[in-house]
């Protein structure tokens, strides 16, 4: 982008000069910290928020971008890999719906020209009632499942727009996004059948022509914020009076009159009917600003709230019951964790789940921003009751947070400001409180003098992405500005690779954005560090699990990426035989093919073609190590399928399953102990029932 301003008209600059605000693509080599360009400016107060699959949801004002980290085994470029998808806005505008458009028509007229101005100053100024204000359009909020919600295992996504609108959205295929359920339109057919009453089935005393009552059935559903709660498993009982295991998550939706509506999702979500009402919670918060859940758990009890912040200052956990839920316990009333009203907003609020080192037990630290300062609290549940600690972080920035991130793995809080600096927090306890270490992260050179709207972390705390925009350019505000998100590097491949060593979730698809960075290293140095190799082994020796080995899989794999030849045919040219043949293109063809012939001279041929050989000799190796790791793998897969197949006491005995050459192919490495002892079972247990168990039994004892 070329900015001028009349003042810089006396300077005689050439013509060919051009002033650059942005970085351009080949201003990188590789593009480990990618900046992604927006082609809208972002809107809502939190703008980016990353997904447990690797996706980062940024809210603009024709769409929301969706950008996904994709960890390919098979590529050997050494960039960053994002796929980009977008759910746009939608073009016809939503209205609220409140009572008969005939009386709502006159209410309007009625309140814009009030006599008393306290009544119409409060009509006017509203951007919800009233429609001359004009409807702003774009993405206000998005909010991501947990992992496992929709029908392919993955994370569904709920966007509130500005015009108020909540949608519930899934993938399909990576490539598409399908809208499954309207639930903003869903609760207002609710609440015209209960004719605008409250939760307690009271029906209002006036119409629309009170204005309190028209505030109050606008409010009442409105959305502020929406947040999903975690998987809970509920039993169900069926006619015949069997019991069935359930997945459900829970969606709490805070209105702008402080209600909390909890939508019931059972699991997988495939059909927008589905999705029932579930409860109404009144918090009692005037002006609420934000939302978080608060899940404990310890052993085998648990419990649940909303934690819920005002514009005013306080904060205030609600209770959730949850009838069903085996050992869950509920709130007896709701928890104060602020009570001062001293106007500074409660915004960014995040809860994470802790272990005490100390005490031993199960805590919660919750974090929100407040001005410029960052309000902590610390809940920890003891045999004597609940104790909160609370306390602000002060000195941070000078200008008000603007966004706050929270990393899982090894708990760290990321705070920015709109001048672009980020800090970085690490809590550390003592006997009854907590104090915080405070580090000032590294700006990176394409940060500098730019504003930053919003930041959000990894699943894992591998990267963290910013969304920014240009700042003053020569002292002047730009006339058009362009809007980018940031990847920036938090980890070191080897930081990450012993995290992906002691993974306790043992799912490589979980921990993505870690291998990336491992992915990335090898592919760099054509080679898997020594360390990582010997460690991995030593693991494997120790507990042969078969996550060791697809992880060992995934490093030989990509070691064997990263010693094929780089493809330096161009798949887009159309082939020459038979085309025309420009001068243009002739004098590049010999250009190439003098340089070709120059660098055959610079290097001898005996010493190229041993190079050559070495490299073969490596691949060839590596292939071979590589077919070593997948038949490891496959042997034990086929040792699990025959031992469900055939060691389940509950299979008739007329049911009969072929093997398919399994049992042969694994006889065939006498050195298995355990494919020896299986066989042996299977041989008897394919005639008797009784056998079968008592082989079950034997090859415990076997192994």
């Amino acid at each position: 982008m070329a900015a001028a301003s009349t003042c810089d008209s006396v300077h005689t600059l050439p013509k060919n000069v051009v002033i650059k605000t942005e970085p351009e693509a080949e201003d990188v080599s590789v593009k480990r910290e990618p900046v992604v360009p927006l082609i809208a400016p972002v809107s809502g107060l939190q703008p980016l928020s990353w997904s447990q699959d690797h996706r980062l949801a940024v809210c603009t004002s024709s769409s929301l971008a969706v950008m996904e980290l994709v960890c390919d085994v098979h590529n050997n470029k050494q960039d960053l890999t994002l796929h980009r998808t977008s759910i746009p806005v939608p073009a016809e505008e939503y209205k609220l719906r409140v009572g008969p458009s005939v009386e709502l028509s006159e209410a309007m007229v009625k309140f814009a020209t009030h006599p008393d101005p306290t009544v119409r100053q409060a009509f006017l100024a509203d951007s919800v009632i009233n429609p001359s204000v004009g409807v702003h359009k774009g993405i206000k909020y998005a909010s991501w499942s947990p992992l496992g919600c929709d029908s392919s295992g993955r994370c569904l996504l709920a966007c509130l727009t500005l015009d108020h609108r909540l949608t519930i959205h899934n993938s399909h295929k990576r490539l598409e996004w399908n809208t499954l359920v309207d639930l903003t339109k869903k609760y207002s057919e609710r609440l015209k059948e209960r004719n605008y009453a409250r939760k307690d089935d009271k029906l209002p005393q006036t119409n629309l022509q009170d204005f309190d009552e028209l505030q109050r059935r606008f409010r009442m559903q409105t959305p502020l914020r929406m947040e999903w709660s975690s998987i809970y498993t509920i039993k169900q009982v069926q006619p015949d009076n069997t019991g069935v295991d359930l997945e459900m998550v829970l969606l709490a939706v805070l209105m702008e009159n402080g209600d909390l509506v909890l939508w019931k999702f059972v699991l997988p979500f495939t059909d927008g009917a589905d999705v029932t009402f579930y409860d109404t919670i009144e918090s009692g918060v005037t002006r609420p600003s934000d939302l978080a859940w608060w899940e404990y758990e310890n052993a085998d009890r648990r419990m649940s709230g909303l934690i819920v912040g005002s514009e005013v200052g306080p904060v205030k956990i609600m209770p959730v019951s949850l009838s069903g839920v085996k050992g869950y316990f509920t709130l007896r009333h709701p928890v104060i964790l602020w009570k001062e009203c001293d106007e500074i907003a409660v915004e960014n609020l995040k809860c994470v789940p802790m272990i005490h080192p100390i005490h031993k037990s199960s805590c919660s630290l919750i974090v929100a921003s407040r001005g410029c300062y960052v309000f902590w609290c610390l809940l920890v549940i003891s045999p004597a009751g609940l104790n909160v600690h609370n306390s602000h972080v002060a000195g941070l920035h000078s200008l008000p947070v603007v966004s706050l991130a929270v990393s899982q793995q090894g708990v760290a809080v990321y705070t920015c400001s709109t001048d672009g600096w980020i800090k970085k927090l690490t809590p550390t306890f003592t006997e009854s409180t907590l104090i915080f270490k405070q580090e000032e992260m590294m700006r990176p050179e394409n940060l500098t003098g730019r504003r930053i709207h919003g930041i959000a972390v990894s699943r894992n705390g591998a990267y963290i992405a910013l969304v920014s925009t240009q700042g003053m350019v020569d002292g002047y505000h730009p006339v058009n500005r362009t809007y980018q998100v940031h990847f920036v590097t938090l980890k070191t491949p080897e930081a990450a690779a012993a995290l992906l060593l002691r993974s306790p979730t043992q799912n490589l698809y979980k921990m993505a954005d870690l291998l990336d960075l491992v992915r990335w290293q090898i592919l760099k140095n054509k080679s898997i560090p020594a360390s990582l190799q010997d460690e991995l082994d030593q693991k494997i020796r120790e507990a042969d699990s078969p996550y060791l080995w697809r992880f060992k899989l995934f490093l030989v794999r990509i070691l064997h990426q990263s010693l094929q030849s780089p493809n330096t045919e161009n798949n887009w040219k159309p082939a020459k035989e038979g085309s025309k043949v420009f001068i243009r293109d002739a004098e590049e063809e010999d250009g190439e093919d003098k340089e070709g012939a120059v660098k055959e001279e610079g290097e001898p041929g005996g010493e190229k073609l041993e190079k050559e050989e070495n490299q073969e000799e490596q691949r060839a190796e590596v292939q071979a190590w590589m077919n070593t790791v997948e038949t490891h793998l496959m042997r034990e897969n086929m040792k699990k399928v025959l031992g469900v197949v055939y060691l389940n006491t509950w299979l008739a005995e007329n049911i009969s399953i072929p093997t398919c050459g399994l049992v042969e192919y694994l006889s065939k490495d006498t050195n298995d102990r355990a494919s020896e002892v299986m066989t042996r079972v299977l041989f008897f247990s394919t005639y008797d029932t009784t056998a079968r168990s008592l082989g079950l039994v034997f090859l415990n004892t076997a192994l």
